[in-house]
């Protein structure tokens, strides 16, 4: 596995955490943060022709 694709799933992982985290306390804001986050990460992705699931919960 490359390292832009290590690095990619790793803070996919952490910014969907906190996505939920943020979801679960109603932060709007952190959760738009966060989601914002994780659409630009999957952009990324996507343009390395790595797997949109990427880091995403099962």
């Amino acid at each position: 596995m490359s390292e832009l694709n290590e690095t990619i799933q790793q803070r996919l992982a952490e910014a969907y955490e906190s996505l939920h985290a943020a979801k679960t306390e109603g932060d709007v804001y952190l959760a738009d943060l966060r989601q914002s986050e994780i659409d630009e990460l999957r952009r990324i992705a996507a343009n390395h022709d790595l797997p949109p699931h990427a880091g995403q919960p099962v």
